[in-house]
């Protein structure tokens, strides 16, 4: 049910929760340089309790009988180094522990989601904070950064494995020869671009539509009062629609998740790859 802080009307009901608290860095006055600190802030956390999970299920480990946090990581990690040994045919350390990094912290991430969309802005607002979004891969900022990232370690895989001649050659040879040189660095070029526009927007779009999914379930009883018969079956109605999202959201943000991982291995192997 919407939280008696947010405001009564559902178009400003829907805008407040959609903005994020924002702050300008010092000196400037470009929309560029405004921060979500909502954002940063729950990436943070998300890192933080990532380290924590790990760190205390690796110091606990134990040969015997696993407990149910120890036998879960160790069928996240077994399942993704499997995946890596599979999909990526380069040679690197790095690959299999950033895959388990990159599909913990987007699943955190995305599971914030499931905290009741008036939980955390109404403590916000008690404590005077009055915007706060709590799905930092809501934020296009968010996935667009972790993007570029992955994008950066493409580029570093290529020189890595192909050296700096093998790199750039391959730009103007593949895939149709060196007679056709302007045409293969165009699709190079828009290969390379897709890609970081392909994992940010994929990951942002279905975050942000379920992020105002819910908050669209919230606004059915909005201002609505309980001396009135069709707030009891507007309850009912948001309460059914609130479970079998919730039940059907779990799916997606783990499917994100896992689609960001596996998109970022499968290109780190073909930038690995002799063409």
């Amino acid at each position: 049910m919407a939280s008696e802080h947010a405001p009564a009307n559902m178009t400003d009901y829907i805008k407040h929760h959609l903005q994020h608290l924002q702050v300008q860095v010092p000196g400037t006055e470009s929309q560029f340089f405004l921060i979500n600190v909502d954002s940063v802030l729950f990436k943070l956390l998300a890192c933080v309790l990532f380290v924590w999970v790990f760190l205390r299920v690796s110091r606990r480990a134990t040969s015997g009988v696993p407990g149910k946090l120890q036998c879960a990581i160790e069928m996240i990690v077994s399942f993704v180094d499997g995946m890596v040994r599979e999909t990526f045919h380069g040679r690197s350390k790095i690959i299999a522990p950033m895959s388990i990094t990159i599909f913990g912290l987007v699943f955190i991430m995305n599971f914030m989601d499931m905290i009741p969309v008036d939980a955390l802005p109404a403590a916000g607002a008690a404590a005077g904070i009055n915007y706060l979004r709590v799905v930092p891969t809501a934020d296009i900022n968010t996935t667009a950064g972790m993007a570029i990232t992955v994008f950066l370690l493409i580029q570093y895989m290529g020189l890595k494995h192909k050296g700096v001649v093998g790199f750039f050659k391959e730009w103007f040879t593949a895939p149709f020869g060196p007679w056709f040189a302007p045409f293969n660095l165009l699709l190079r070029v828009i290969e390379e671009a897709v890609r970081p526009l392909s994992l940010s927007l994929r990951l942002f779009g279905n975050m942000y539509a379920g992020e105002l999914i819910f908050i669209l379930i919230a606004v059915m009883t909005l201002g609505a009062t309980l001396d009135q018969f069709s707030t009891y079956l507007l309850g009912a109605g948001q309460f059914i629609a609130g479970f079998v999202w919730t039940a059907f959201h779990v799916l997606i943000i783990t499917l994100q998740a896992f689609i960001f991982m596996t998109l970022t291995i499968v290109y780190l192997s073909m930038a690995a790859e002799h063409h």
